[in-house]
């Protein structure tokens, strides 16, 4: 049904008159003159809309050309968008292409700011990271790049104490082979050439995880400096990180009579080896063990009397106690002799009433894992070159055993798997009593024995070749001549 407004066909309709329409006219058409059509509808909410487009003839045919939804748009719009159809239709252009031509130009208006705000962030970012500093990187590095078994401990301290101070404020654009070389010479010369080395390989790995990622690959576009430094050439000839240390029969006997007389000198005997603040027994005890279970120092100190079997003479360390990388670790059982057995009873004896076979003294917990190498390396200070006497440390040579070469705990541990070796236990034996993975991936997967009788026997062999060395009359006899 066509409906007209109340001044007739031709005319406008009045707003009044546009209020007054019902639900009754869904489908109804009303003609607002000038060839302006509407058609009533109602919507779910049972309100009123009429859509509005205006006919004209275009190549001979009648056309349509949409203005507009009442009351969403008012009329006056909905006429404005008629009258300027009107307009294009003289000019002969289709109002149809011209109003999806007036949105193309409209979104590509609004595109051209999207972006232009877009470059502009863009551009603030790029100034921002011409200012990114060596420091800045290694803040990035560190929380997202690296992740190591210590949790980053030795890595913060290196950067800390020796790269921050140096090159923590250079831009990383600025950076250059010569800052890193300077670094690292710098360092050599304090005589801590393994720390240069380390640290080249950390800041390698740092310069090459940023090679990868924005900001900071564009701040590399020279590349990257520190592949232009062979560390090689600057530590001195002759250098080898690689220990071989290890010690003889005579040493492992002197050991014993510098621990038996610092021990006497807890009681106010003298000592030949001095009595300033002498090695703790719990110490002497954690050397005796890393010598004879061929541990490390660090899993040893970890240890909880829980994983201690008297009954079963067995040492149990969790895989999260041992060495690796992150899911590559394995638990370990030492099976111990009775040499290593004595050592864990006389250590209960002390610490017997804690949790931790090593307890901390001022905390809950074990005592710092490098605590005993510490205490070791403060005893043998003339191999060391400090420039100031360390606060609260003892600086002594009463745990020297030779002039040529400073010994570590770690250095028990090569010494018993040599020892071992020299007793004709197999390689393979003596790498699963270190822990140490062997075999092929495929040998992981389906050899699956454990080798504990063989492990078994060879600690056993290695403890008695130990009581052996230490006999009374062998250590006596050394003190003596």
């Amino acid at each position: 049904m066509n409906r007209y407004p109340s001044a007739g066909k031709g005319n406008n309709w009045t707003a009044l008159e546009l209020k007054s329409i019902t639900t009754g006219w869904k489908g109804d058409s009303i003609s607002d003159g000038g060839g302006l059509t509407g058609e009533v509808r109602v919507t779910s909410s049972n309100s009123v809309t009429v859509p509005f487009r205006f006919a004209f003839k275009l190549n001979g045919k009648v056309c349509w050309h949409y203005c507009g939804i009442y009351p969403h748009d008012s009329m006056a719009r909905i006429r404005k968008i008629r009258d300027e159809a009107r307009v294009s239709i003289k000019a002969g252009i289709d109002p149809r292409a011209k109003k999806l031509a007036d949105k193309i130009i409209a979104q590509n208006e609004i595109d051209a700011t999207i972006a232009k705000e877009k470059q502009k962030l863009i551009d603030t970012e790029i100034e921002r990271a011409k200012n990114l500093s060596f420091q800045d990187l290694y803040d990035a590095w560190f929380k997202d790049g690296v992740s190591r078994s210590d949790g980053n401990k030795y890595i913060a301290q290196s950067f800390n104490k020796h790269a921050l101070p140096s090159l923590g404020k250079v831009y990383i654009r600025d950076l250059t082979e010569h800052d890193l070389r300077d670094l690292f010479r710098k360092i050599i010369l304090g005589g801590t050439v393994a720390t240069a080395v380390e640290l080249s390989k950390d800041i390698g790995q740092m310069l090459r995880w940023a090679e990868k990622r924005k900001p900071w690959r564009a701040l590399l576009i020279d590349g990257n400096p520190s592949e232009l430094v062979e560390i090689k050439k600057l530590v001195p000839k002759g250098y080898t990180k690689e220990r071989k240390r290890m010690l003889s029969i005579d040493e492992i006997k002197k050991l014993k009579c510098i621990f038996d007389s610092t021990t006497q000198s807890y009681l106010g005997a003298p000592s030949k080896y001095g009595t300033e603040r002498p090695l703790k027994k719990e110490v002497q005890i954690a050397m005796w063990l890393c010598l004879s279970t061929i541990c490390r120092i660090g899993e040893l100190l970890m240890t909880e009397w829980k994983h201690v079997d008297f009954k079963e003479c067995t040492w149990f360390i969790p895989a999260a106690n041992t060495k690796g990388e992150q899911g590559a670790k394995t638990d370990q059982l030492v099976y111990l002799s009775d040499f290593a057995l004595d050592q864990f009873k006389q250590l209960q004896v002390l610490t017997g009433d804690t949790p931790w076979a090593f307890p901390a003294i001022f905390k809950d917990g074990h005592v710092c894992v490098k605590s005993a190498s510490k205490q070791i390396g403060d005893r043998q200070v003339q191999f060391k070159q400090r420039s100031k006497k360390l606060a609260g440390r003892v600086e002594n040579n009463t745990l020297v055993l030779n002039d040529d070469e400073e010994w570590t705990p770690h250095d028990l541990r090569r010494t018993g798997a040599t020892l071992m070796q020299q007793l004709k236990v197999p390689r393979d034996v003596i790498n699963l009593c270190q822990n140490h993975v062997i075999g092929s991936k495929v040998d992981r997967v389906y050899l699956l024995d454990e080798y504990a009788d063989e492990k078994r026997e060879a600690w056993q062999k290695l403890g008695n070749r130990l009581e052996a060395i230490l006999k009374a009359d062998n250590v006596v006899s050394l003190k003596v001549a």
